[in-house]
């Protein structure tokens, strides 16, 4: 048997048939959402088909190649993404894309956290390792305080130019990845409850102070979502219309739900354009999904996500070693953030922010983005030991 038949053999079926469960439900509920758009549904549905193709070769492809390789390309792909986000910070771009010759765009800030994933993993296994090399610098780079500070730099850097782009949505997906790296690397619990309490006493100041000079639309959204948790007024013909109906969408499906395209015999707020069509198959179509699908399709993508996450995380306790244990971890940590923000903001958890739900919205790069990450994890799993070299040059 070749190493390559071994590889592909050895992949974690669960893990895969999983995610194109997701990214085929993905592609109804995508044509249903953008038939108001133009082209229609079906325009989308097979765009959107053609990423899952690309992204499908993406996969297989990070799945088979040890994930140690990829180390090499964080750095130049973590400068090339903060670099990127810097320059869109200065301009006067509202969609916070960046579109190349042929009219191919993507978004700057996903290719900066998935390369900052990258660079955690490596960096928090090898600098310690390098540091026993170099006993009088050595002990140094073993030492909580400098994980903290290197965990804080790198997640940082990024945070704040894309809080700068006020796209708080992709900004938000930082914390918890920054969170995450600091327990799996081993930061001991009374530098995370510091942390902890620094963070909630610099809460005031980043509300009242950073974050309206940052992002104004930002605390307009934030302020819009404390007061329906207060259960104030607010103007449903005007910034409160979309949480206001999006709510209501969700709240009405019932059971069974509408249907998929339900129409206006069926007293769809989708097909009465009640829910923001044109974003109705990226940033809003869980609320499509729950009108439609009712309850029960809900719970079903809730479940599906949910099994996703814990494979991923029964891959990591499958790693062979620190970097793929961070870097599995780090993926979960991404995946959840924009699961509970996407979902969150509908029923009212979170305020409003543009973000995709992973593998189901229309989002073009970033499908290919998330098999490229879950093919990581993949890869993790298939090398989680070593392949012996007597049973490769013995063929089998």
């Amino acid at each position: 048997m070749t190493p390559l038949l071994r590889k592909l053999l050895g992949m974690n079926l669960a893990l895969v048939f999983t995610m194109y469960g997701l990214l085929i439900f993905g592609v109804f509920s995508i044509e249903s959402a953008a038939r108001h758009l133009d082209g229609g549904g079906e325009y989308f549905a097979d765009r959107q088909k053609v990423w899952i193709l690309i992204g499908s070769v993406v996969y297989f492809a990070t799945a088979v190649i040890d994930y140690r390789w990829f180390r090499w390309l964080g750095l130049p792909l973590y400068v090339a993404g903060v670099g990127l986000c810097a320059a869109i910070g200065g301009s006067d771009s509202e969609v916070h894309q960046i579109t190349l010759p042929g009219g191919l765009s993507f978004q700057p800030a996903q290719l900066a956290i998935a390369a900052g994933i990258v660079m955690l993993a490596w960096l928090l296994q090898d600098l310690p390792r390098l540091g026993r090399r170099i006993p009088k610098v050595g002990w140094l780079l073993e030492e909580p305080f400098f994980k903290v500070g290197l965990i804080g730099v790198l997640t940082g850097v990024p945070f704040l130019l894309v809080v700068k782009m006020g796209d708080m949505g992709s900004a938000l997906v930082w914390i918890p990845v920054a969170l995450v790296a600091l327990v799996i690397s081993g930061v001991p619990f009374r530098y995370l409850s510091f942390m902890g309490l620094v963070a909630a006493a610099a809460v005031p100041m980043m509300y009242f102070v950073v974050l309206p000079a940052a992002s104004e639309r930002g605390a307009e959204r934030i302020d819009l979502f404390l007061d329906l948790v207060q259960g104030k007024e607010v103007d449903i013909q005007d910034d409160g219309w979309a949480p206001h109906f999006i709510a209501i969408a969700i709240g009405k499906a019932g059971w069974q739900g509408t249907g998929w395209l339900a129409g206006e015999e069926r007293n769809s707020m989708h097909d009465r354009r009640l829910i923001p069509f044109k974003t109705a198959h990226n940033d809003f179509i869980f609320p499509v999904i729950a009108e439609e699908q009712g309850f029960r399709g809900g719970l079903l993508l809730i479940t599906a996500f949910g099994l996703l996450l814990v494979l991923c995380l029964f891959v990591a306790t499958y790693a062979r070693d620190p970097m793929g244990r961070i870097l599995v971890a780090g993926v979960v940590a991404l995946f959840f953030a924009h699961v509970f923000e996407n979902i969150g903001m509908c029923v009212q958890l979170m305020p409003i922010t543009g973000i995709p739900l992973p593998l189901i919205s229309y989002s073009g790069t970033f499908v290919v983005m998330c098999m490229f990450l879950l093919g990581l994890v993949q890869s993790v799993w298939v090398h989680r030991k070593p392949i012996r070299v007597a049973e490769v040059e013995a063929g089998g």
